[in-house]
């Protein structure tokens, strides 16, 4: 199984400013199919609380930072996301949701697939049965 994983992204020091970027199945490791962005969440919200069945994600936090709370079945670990030159890879079947958003946070996240309301899994005990499963 693919694990989740903090990726560095290329970063252009510049005292004019720095530059940083990315590219399909080079620095992100799959083909970018969609990319959407997670802006103005309130103070103690948490976003996600989900898994899919195929889709991959790259989280970046552009502005601010939040964190990324990942469970695969059997263990949960968080990320703190605060640099825009770092994302977080997230493979197919994990369950995740993000929290802790600081005031102002911009999130951009990339995915391999288009929007497929069937590749969700929001119900935790059927994901957790579907981890099962899979064992």
């Amino acid at each position: 199984m693919e694990k989740v994983e903090i990726l560095q992204l290329p970063k252009i020091l510049d005292e004019r400013g720095n530059l940083s970027f990315l590219e399909s199945n080079a620095h992100v490791p799959f083909e970018i199919k969609r990319t959407f962005w997670i802006y103005d969440v309130p103070g103690g919200e948490i976003r996600g609380g989900h898994a899919f069945k195929e889709q991959k994600e790259f989280i970046i936090v552009l502005s601010g930072s939040l964190d990324v709370i990942v469970f695969d079945g059997e263990k949960e670990q968080k990320f703190s996301l605060n640099r825009s030159y770092y994302g977080l890879y997230v493979p197919s079947g994990i369950w995740r949701h993000m929290e802790n958003f600081a005031t102002n946070t911009l999130a951009l996240v990339i995915s391999s697939t288009s929007y497929d309301e069937n590749d969700y899994i929001r119900d935790k005990d059927e994901y957790l049965k579907m981890k099962e499963n899979e064992s």
